[in-house]
């Protein structure tokens, strides 16, 4: 008689810590992933990037500027057109409505710099000449 009691509860004891077990990884992994996303986010955040249109004079300005300064050699940024490709132009929107400013006049060169909006070439030319020390 013990030894049918004996084993069910062996048995049970061992699915409850394989249980503790399975759920207790399962916990660490989903915190790794939300440590890699939040990362993530934050490096997306912090990421400074240029948005231009094709024929844009003002941008021509900021691009003159970036090629004789050697600005993309200096600090890491991305350009993105946003004239001919809607999703960078969706991206743009989101950077302005964060900086609250009115989506439906937004222009190029516009820059986000991971916190803030700058507008303008010469706002912007200032900007890399702060960044790169006005080498």
């Amino acid at each position: 008689m013990k030894n049918k009691t004996i084993i069910p509860t062996i048995l049970f004891i061992a699915v409850l810590i394989f249980s503790f077990f399975a759920l207790s990884q399962e916990k660490n992994k989903n915190q790794s992933q939300t440590n890699e996303t939040t990362a993530t986010e934050n490096q997306l955040a912090n990421q400074i990037i240029l948005f231009y249109g094709d024929g844009c004079p003002h941008c021509a300005i900021v691009e003159e500027y970036i090629n004789k300064n050697n600005v993309q050699n200096k600090i890491s940024f991305t350009q993105k057109e946003v004239y001919y490709n809607q999703s960078n132009a969706k991206e743009l929107e989101a950077k302005a409505k964060i900086c609250g400013l009115p989506t439906d006049s937004i222009g190029v060169p516009f820059l986000w710099n991971g916190e803030k909006c700058l507008i303008g070439d010469q706002d912007i030319i200032n900007f890399f000449k702060q960044k790169t020390n006005g080498q």
